[in-house]
């Protein structure tokens, strides 16, 4: 079968979270095409929307964003780290895997802590979904790669390639992340159409570059976890994106329509 010259054979459990993960990842896309998006960032109904909206709101706990996004952030990253411990010795293509995860988690915390700015608050559950979504998948992504140890790489290795495209993405994100943290100052809270980049074409650049982020540690990893990983945060991020453009369209007037969701000239 042509899936297996690129993957390890995937364990049923293995088989099982990956079915779970394209699942809840697809459901998480479509809610934000419909309008329905996880609370934080630009999308957090806290001190906005309707009356109904603000009563219901005031009835949830909330943190300062930046608080939030540190906590959500925080245990994938000390997952990565540990398994460095945990699994000291295991090849070549592990120690990329966990390299990969560990530093793109330790860039994302960083980042709330020196790059993003913030201008609203994070609910609790918001930040306790996306904490849980971030720890599993790392957790099983470590699992899954631990259970290859002792197999034959697939006849086509993709772990070279993984590392240049992680490289790019995770590069890339940085660079936009850091465009969007000049578009205000740290006591201004109106949000702006962002400029420069990638940002003249598509308004969610940083989410593109996000994409290839995962997909090179799909590559590095070749576990059918990991590509089904890379699927649904394709999917996910796409809706999110969808769902951003709405949000800019609606706020400016003079948002121009040349600019796409995510991918230029075409979405």
């Amino acid at each position: 079968m042509l899936p297996l010259r690129f993957l390890f054979p995937p364990s049923l459990l293995v088989a099982a979270a990956s079915v779970v993960s394209l699942t809840s990842m697809a459901n998480a896309a479509l809610l934000d095409i419909r309008g329905k998006p996880i609370q934080y960032s630009k999308f957090s109904e806290v001190g906005s929307g309707s009356h109904n909206q603000n009563a219901a709101t005031r009835k949830k706990i909330v943190l300062p964003g930046r608080t939030g996004m540190l906590v959500a952030y925080t245990p994938a990253f000390l997952t990565g780290a540990t398994s460095f411990a945990l699994f000291p010795d295991e090849g070549l293509r592990f120690l990329l895997l966990k390299s990969a995860i560990t530093i793109h988690f330790l860039k994302r915390i960083l980042e709330v802590i020196f790059i993003h700015k913030y201008s609203g608050q994070m609910p609790v559950d918001s930040m306790i979904v996306i904490s849980l979504s971030y720890f599993i998948t790392t957790a099983i992504m470590i699992y899954a790669q631990n259970l290859t140890q002792g197999l034959p790489d697939p006849p086509i290795d993709l772990q070279y390639p993984g590392i240049i495209l992680f490289l790019i993405g995770i590069s890339g994100n940085f660079y936009h992340h850091f465009l969007l943290s000049r578009l205000r100052e740290n006591t201004e809270k109106e949000h702006k159409i962002p400029r420069g980049g990638l940002f003249e074409m598509v308004i969610c650049p940083h989410y593109l570059f996000e994409i290839l982020t995962f997909w090179g540690i799909a590559l590095i990893s070749q576990t059918l976890f990991s590509f089904c990983s890379g699927i649904g945060t394709t999917w996910y991020l796409m809706g999110r994106s969808y769902g951003t453009r709405k949000w800019y369209l609606s706020k400016f007037e003079d948002f121009p329509n040349h600019v796409k969701a995510i991918i230029p000239f075409i979405f």
